[in-house]
């Protein structure tokens, strides 16, 4: 019975590793039972009776690779909600945006790229989304490219979906609860042009084939990530990031975390109460 494995300190080490090169998500050694509990789903559902065979076949079964996905469902952690941590979310709107704006304006290149990098069931890239819609840009003849990605491929296809429930809204203005949801019973739908501003996909943001398609972005969040890995991951992360920021772009990171002894590439710019990486020029 599955639900009687348990999970052995070799095999913990097996797996913690194995984790860690495919994701850079590192498990510290107190946290046995907590990938026990998110994983042991996944023996059943792979036949496998204990850790062990599971470990095995994660490196060598044929099926491995549609299990991945499934794997990185399991560790991840999605707690998000629309217009989260209002500071930085302001910040955006009331202050980098228009920066960004000003400058391609100049420049006459009406466009903007921005990306949420850990985008998890969606509400992050949306609320950018209508923010940008509350400026008008749409009818400015601007050309806005919003990408949200996530290592998940379940929350990709809920944010694609774009069907919330309260908790995800509770933060939203009740202006944008009425201009961009559909509300029927519990549920929020979004509306369709919201949904049709963001291109979603799954990316893992420390494979770099995948990383270099990713260029020449003017805004890039990627919040509430870089806790869960170990400095070498932080510092290949934002590496990658850094390289898919254009000259002069922004980069939120989580209100709580710090490139420091991390990354010096970037300028620490203070809007109000908010931080902002932004790439030298």
């Amino acid at each position: 019975m599955t639900d009687r494995a348990t999970l052995t300190s070799e095999t913990f080490k097996q797996l913690r590793n194995f984790i860690y090169e495919k994701t850079g998500i590192l498990f510290a050694e107190n946290k046995t039972y907590l990938l026990e509990n998110r994983l042991r789903y996944r023996l059943e559902d792979c036949g496998c009776s204990n850790f062990e065979e599971y470990f095995y076949f994660l490196k060598y079964d044929p099926g491995r690779n549609q299990e991945l996905p499934k794997l990185y469902d399991s560790i991840t952690t999605n707690e998000t909600s629309f217009f989260r941590d209002a500071v930085q979310i302001q910040a955006f709107e009331n202050d980098v945006l228009p920066l960004v704006l000003k400058e391609k304006e100049e420049k006459r290149k009406k466009e903007i790229k921005v990306w949420s990098a850990a985008a998890s069931t969606g509400e992050e890239a949306y609320t950018m989304a209508m923010q940008m819609l509350n400026k008008g840009l749409h009818n400015q003849g601007w050309r806005i490219d919003i990408v949200g990605t996530d290592i998940s491929s379940k929350v990709i296809d809920s944010a694609k979906a774009a069907i919330y429930g309260k908790n995800a809204i509770r933060n939203a203005p009740s202006d944008c609860l009425r201009k961009y949801f559909s509300n029927s019973g519990d549920d929020y739908a979004l509306l369709p042009d919201v949904k049709k501003m963001v291109q979603f996909k799954t990316m893992n943001l420390l494979d770099q084939a995948s990383m270099r398609t990713m260029r020449n972005f003017d805004i890039i969040f990627c919040r509430n990530v870089l806790i869960y890995f170990d400095d070498n991951a932080k510092k290949s992360v934002i590496s990658n990031l850094y390289d898919s920021l254009r000259p002069g772009g922004y980069l939120f990171i989580g209100y709580s975390e710090s490139l420091h002894n991390i990354s010096r590439s970037f300028k620490l710019k203070h809007f109000n109460r908010a931080l902002v990486y932004q790439k030298e020029e």
